[in-house]
């Protein structure tokens, strides 16, 4: 994993995750072993200092459920993915964004429910617990954008 790399968010590219981030954060990920850990340890140390640094509030469930699709879209990434995965964290005063940018081409597509099926469920459970998911192809692979309200009282609301 390298370093972070963090700012207020002067501007963005069309197409990119949403203007207004008040710090980012990215991350390269090797795909190795412990790599969805880091990822995992690296969202919450993103969360704590973004409540040190800005007046922001992260609710428990915020952080729970910002770790939770942190690995989802990782575990996806690396295992469906050759190559490096990219992680980008962004904060609002309302919402944190996932990005989980790999290098396949292939936009996934959430399943219909299937109690039966075993594994295959990431995206779904993504879904489930975002605000907004947003799957944007790029000239290499995909970038996936998940937001998740930082209080409870906005999980409701975009």
């Amino acid at each position: 994993m390298t370093a972070p790399s963090s700012g207020p968010d002067a501007s963005r590219s069309a197409g990119a995750a949403p203007l207004g981030h008040l710090i980012r954060a990215g991350y390269a990920l090797g795909g190795d072993e412990g790599c969805i850990a880091d990822a995992r340890r690296c969202a919450l140390a993103f969360l704590a200092q973004a409540e040190v640094d800005y007046p922001v509030s992260v609710s428990a469930r915020a952080r729970d459920l910002t770790q939770l699709v942190v690995s989802e879209l990782v575990t996806n990434a690396c295992k469906y993915a050759p190559g490096p995965v990219l992680v980008e964290l962004g904060i609002t005063a309302r919402f944190v964004d996932v990005v989980v940018w790999d290098s396949d081409p292939l936009v996934p597509a959430a399943r219909a429910a299937d109690p039966g099926r075993i594994g295959q469920h990431g995206l779904e459970i993504v879904k489930a617990v975002s605000q907004a998911l947003l799957v944007e192809q790029e000239p290499v692979g995909k970038r996936i954008t998940a937001r998740i309200a930082l209080s409870d009282a906005t999980a409701g609301s975009v």
